[in-house]
This record gives C-alpha cells, structure tokens and sequence, in this order.
C-alpha cells in the first residue's frame, strides 16, 4: 500500500472566470538503449502517461489545482498520485490551455466542463513501487512520436510540442557547455582532449539529433 494519501474532494479547489484550475506536467526521462560501433551508449528521450480510469486512453498526469498550494506543488503532487514519479520540475510552465470535458464520465472539470490547466515538464528522478492511485491507473514510458500519436486532445499535443521545443533549447545550452568544457581541457592538456571523458559527452549530440527528428515528426502532424 502507499503511504502517501491521495486527496479527495473539492473544497480547496481553486477556479478563475468559473473555469477550473488545473495542473499537470510531462514526466520524461532519458533511457540507454543499444550501444554504438564507439562504445557510446545512445540514450533515447521518453514521456510517462497513465491510463484513465473511466477511458481507454492515455493522459498526462494532472489534476485540481488546490488553494493550500502554488501551481508547482500541484502538479508535483499530481505526479505522484497519478504516475507514482518524484524529480525536478521545470518551474516555466509549457503553457495554459482552456479545454472542456468531451465525457460526461469525466469529473476532472467544473459543473460546466471547463477547464485552465497549466502544464510543467518534470525530469523524472524517482519511480515509487506503490503510489495512491496504483489500482486505477497503469503508468506507461513512450517515445515521443508514440506518445504524440495516442494523445487525444489537441491541447495534450500543443502541450507535447512545447515540451519538444523546451527540451531543444536545455539539450543546445548543454552542448554549449560541453563544447566550452571541451576547450578549457584542451588548454589544459592534450591528453585530456583525448580521454575517454570525451567520447561520453557525445551521447549530447545524440539527444539534439533525436530530438530535432522528433521535432520534425511533430511539425508535419501539424502541417508546418
């Protein structure tokens, strides 16, 4: 059983113009896959959805944004309640979107089925065994392109696409910082330039190139 309590009931529910307020991130992650002619692992970006308990689809997780908290501790909190998952939080939001409820079994919205959810991206750095809602919902890793595909809602991929964006941005200040690194160590030595510490910053390029492929698969979904 999970130790940490789900919470129940709306009467700490926050809502702005009679919508309901909302908060949710994409969790991801980086994953090893197969090794390379050089000895370098390649590492591929995925994100976590979970399954809805009423739907048979998959979602991001997210949930009410309550007034005892700021819009970060909600969507952290919705983390772990739905998808089980602790780590760092991106605290520049993806976005705010305004959707509606397209179910009458889906009580995520208010009376009226309105919603404004903001979205957050959360580097994933802990996987629970058990979490609160471990029996309703089944937490699942994809590819990005996979992921895209099975999100229902326009706004889930707006929403996947912006993440996409952010996640170019962190991996081109990372090669950036690798690129300077790299220089500071050829003043210091040759041989360093030439060490096998070299060859593992490599796996950054690896997640720019992927990361503009997957780009690019996304751009013409939407007809760029």
């Amino acid at each position: 059983m999970s130790s940490v309590l789900k919470r129940t009931g709306r009467q700490r529910q926050r809502y702005e113009d009679n919508m309901r307020l909302v908060s949710g991130c994409i969790p991801y992650r980086w994953r090893k896959d197969n090794t390379d002619q050089m000895g370098e692992a390649e590492e591929i970006l995925e994100v976590l959805m979970v399954s809805s308990p009423k739907r048979d689809d998959l979602v991001f997780p997210k949930g009410g944004w309550e007034d005892d908290e700021t819009v970060l501790e909600a969507a952290c909190r919705e983390a772990l309640e739905e998808a089980g998952v602790k780590g760092i939080l991106r605290e520049i939001p993806l976005g705010k979107w305004e959707f509606r409820s397209k179910s009458s079994q889906d009580d995520l919205c208010g009376m009226e089925g309105g919603c404004r959810g903001y979205m957050f991206s959360l580097e994933v750095t802990e996987e629970l065994e058990t979490w609160p809602e471990q029996k309703n919902r089944a937490r699942q890793w994809l590819c990005v392109k996979e992921a895209f595909r099975l999100s229902r809602y326009d706004w889930m991929c707006n929403a996947l696409e912006e993440f996409m964006r952010v996640m170019e941005e962190v991996e081109e200040e990372r090669k950036l910082e690798t690129q300077d690194k790299n220089v500071e160590a050829e003043d210091v030595s040759e041989c360093q330039s030439k060490s096998p510490k070299c060859y593992k910053r490599s796996s950054t390029m690896q997640h720019h190139g992927m990361l503009q492929h997957a780009s690019q698969e996304i751009a013409i979904h939407f007809g760029y």
